[in-house]
């Protein structure tokens, strides 16, 4: 499933658990992944509230522990226990992501840190609510149009500080955000770092056929604005597979032959890349010159950028992260005078392995068009029903 977020009046934790309540996702299955963590003291409901007069649900959080400090790796350990063990990692990852911001902020270890406000039980109820109401809505794939940022300041426990707060602004980095007049803070740590831990991609709602909205409602209740965080749940298109988070490796290079450039894509593919090209550019002092480029999954980033650097000779690399929907695919073969060629077939179109082409022209000694257009007379003969 597909979720498209809307945070134009900001992004919370309690907003975030309210949108994926409405939703649909169980209250009674988000319980008891909170429960599994052996925190207790806390209860959860959700309660259906309007904010000007838009209809929204609020995910309320009491808890009987004042205490609003803690180490931040207790926090991280507590929730990580949640289960099932998906919901605990992405919820550690989240508890993380806001110590880690903390930790660059106070200029500290992350383990040295204390997470003040946001090592409350409320803080642990809304990670592994999100967590657990994301994997029970079976979410793969997470958008979200620029969050609207605040003006003015907020209180915290290291004083007034300008919004958004400087932990805050730290994770955001790498996030699309836009401006707003909206006063106080609307973005709270726990929802950026709730946003950065599901993987989320920035931009407008991506193709997919709409199975739910929903709106989660923040505590603030402002007569100018619906302080709410809507929401779409979507299918991916039928002929769509899941979105795919890769990584793209590009470095440029104008002193580098042909050869070695030809040889260093086949190197690259045999050690696991997923496609690999080269780019005829423009260099500085107009030089010819070239931009070798890698797509491959995370796990072999480093692997692969070390072989693109020793086998161009160049000193650095540029990593960008991309998303690939892979369309589904299938393989046949047809049969010409002995010779088998496979055919690869996509929901628009087949197209036959050149490879296996060039194989039947010469082993009947005609042109790779002749045997293009055999095959395609011989995959259509298959296809015709009988």
């Amino acid at each position: 499933m597909i979720l498209w977020l809307n945070p134009v009046a900001g992004l919370s934790g309690d907003m975030l658990l309210g949108t994926l309540l409405d939703l649909g996702a169980s209250l009674d299955a988000v319980r008891e992944s909170i429960e599994s963590t052996g925190v207790r003291g806390w209860q959860l409901t959700a309660e259906p509230v309007r904010r000007c007069e838009v209809r929204a649900r609020h995910a309320r959080v009491t808890v009987a522990d004042d205490v609003t400090e803690r180490r931040a790796l207790d926090v991280i350990e507590a929730v990580a226990a949640a289960a099932p063990a998906p919901v605990g990692r992405l919820a550690a990852e989240a508890v993380r992501l806001m110590a880690v911001s903390e930790a660059r902020v106070h200029g500290v270890p992350v383990d040295a840190i204390h997470l003040h406000e946001l090592g409350s039980v409320d803080t642990i109820v809304d990670t592994v609510g999100v967590a657990a109401a994301v994997h029970a809505l079976h979410i793969t794939e997470v958008w979200s149009s620029p969050v609207a940022l605040g003006t003015g300041t907020t209180s915290t426990a290291h004083g007034i500080l300008p919004v958004p707060a400087p932990a805050t602004l730290e994770l955001l980095t790498n996030c699309d955000v836009a401006p707003s007049s909206l006063p106080g803070e609307t973005v709270t740590p726990t929802g950026a770092a709730l946003l950065v831990a599901l993987g989320c991609r920035f931009g407008a709602a991506p193709p997919m056929t709409v199975v739910g909205v929903g709106y989660g409602a923040g505590t603030r209740d402002p007569s100018a604005y619906p302080n709410v965080l809507p929401a779409v749940l979507g299918q991916p298109p039928a002929d769509s597979g899941p979105l795919e988070d890769l990584v793209v490796l590009e470095t440029n290079v104008d002193d580098v032959t042909g050869e070695t450039l030809g040889a260093a894509v086949s190197l690259l593919l045999a050690d696991g890349a997923l496609d690999a090209w080269i780019t005829p550019v423009l260099g500085k002092k107009g030089r010819p010159a070239h931009v070798v480029s890698v797509l491959c999954r995370p796990d072999r980033v480093d692997a692969l950028e070390r072989r693109l650097l020793r086998e161009t000779g160049s000193l650095g690399a540029r990593r960008s992260r991309v998303g690939r929907h892979a369309l589904s695919r299938t393989f046949t073969t047809v049969e010409i005078d002995g010779v088998l060629v496979c055919v690869k077939r996509g929901p628009y179109g087949a197209k036959p392995e050149h490879d296996d082409v060039i194989a039947l022209a010469q082993e009947m000694h005609i042109s790779l068009r002749e045997a293009a257009e055999r095959v395609r007379v011989a995959l259509a003969s298959k296809d015709k029903p009988l």
